[in-house]
């Protein structure tokens, strides 16, 4: 019997080679009593993303975040599929509420938060955020200067 880390390493690899059908089937092949795996949740939401699937990520995302707040990963991505979806301030609602929860956050949460902030036209908010991520890391500048959320402040940038 092949366990469901197994299966799961199996799946994530198969999305990243954009073979989802396969993904699927090794999700699809953990037996239930391995279901308690918290990574299967996780791998879903991974699948669900590369497609493009934002309404399956919002179903998946408060599972996954409910298992294990301080995870990054099921936050971003559920604000992400909100924001997708046109729903720019659940997102950026979801993903505060995910900052006060996720352990270490990267740059990343910060600059989703600036992308949203910039969008429902908090700009300043959404500059302070922006700031904090070039701080951190200089090479984001290139990507926010064409990241299209972010057009009321490329300017600035």
């Amino acid at each position: 019997m092949i366990s469901a880390d197994k299966r799961i390493s199996y799946a994530l690899g198969y999305i990243e080679l954009g073979l989802f059908l396969a993904a699927r089937a090794e999700l699809d092949a953990i037996l239930p009593e391995q279901a308690k795996n918290p990574g299967i949740l996780v791998a879903r939401i991974e699948l669900a993303m590369a497609e493009g699937d934002w309404t399956e990520v919002v179903r998946l995302a408060p599972g996954a975040v409910e298992a294990d707040p301080a995870e990054e990963r099921p936050w971003v991505a559920w604000a992400y599929a909100l924001r997708e979806l046109q729903q720019v301030r659940q997102a950026l609602e979801v993903l505060l509420r995910g900052e006060l929860h996720i352990e270490g956050p990267t740059v990343l949460v910060d600059y989703n938060l600036a992308c949203y902030l910039a969008l429902l036209g908090e700009l300043k908010e959404a500059r302070r955020r922006l700031e904090r991520v070039f701080k951190r890391d200089p090479a984001w500048r290139e990507e926010a200067a064409c990241d299209p959320d972010l057009a009321a402040l490329h300017p600035s940038i």
